[in-house]
């Protein structure tokens, strides 16, 4: 009698457990509403990029955004490959703006300005 108990008990855990993992993934499958893509073509000064790259980190995450890729490791398929690429996640288009407008990114623009040749656009991923 005692071992069907144990091994309801370890049944009615396991399944508590697995519903909150469940609820835990689906909580993180919420998609992105916007992406920032950033997409340099050439460092100009690698000592200023150095300098550039720790705050481009926390400047993202005070901006509510998330990088999904940031490399240089890049295999072109047609054209040119850039230098360097990053994507950015946010919940919506708004909030990347605001993000690309807030001081501490305005502090990053500047130094990219000098370190790299650089495009950035922000797509709206609704459909």
């Amino acid at each position: 009698m005692t071992r069907y108990f144990t091994l309801g008990l370890m049944l009615l855990a396991g399944a508590a457990l697995g519903a909150a993992a469940g609820n835990g993934l689906h909580a993180q499958g919420k998609s992105p509403g916007a992406y920032a893509i950033v997409e340099i073509s050439e460092v100009v000064d690698a000592d200023l990029l150095k300098q550039l790259l720790p705050k481009t980190g926390p400047a993202v995450k005070a901006g509510g955004g998330q990088f999904l890729v940031r490399t240089d490791k890049i295999t072109a398929l047609v054209g040119t490959a850039p230098t360097r690429f990053a994507i950015i996640a946010f919940d919506s288009t708004q909030q990347a703006e605001a993000w690309y407008s807030s001081p501490a990114q305005k502090e990053v623009n500047a130094m990219v300005e000098k370190a790299e040749k650089v495009r950035s656009f922000i797509v709206d991923s609704a459909m």
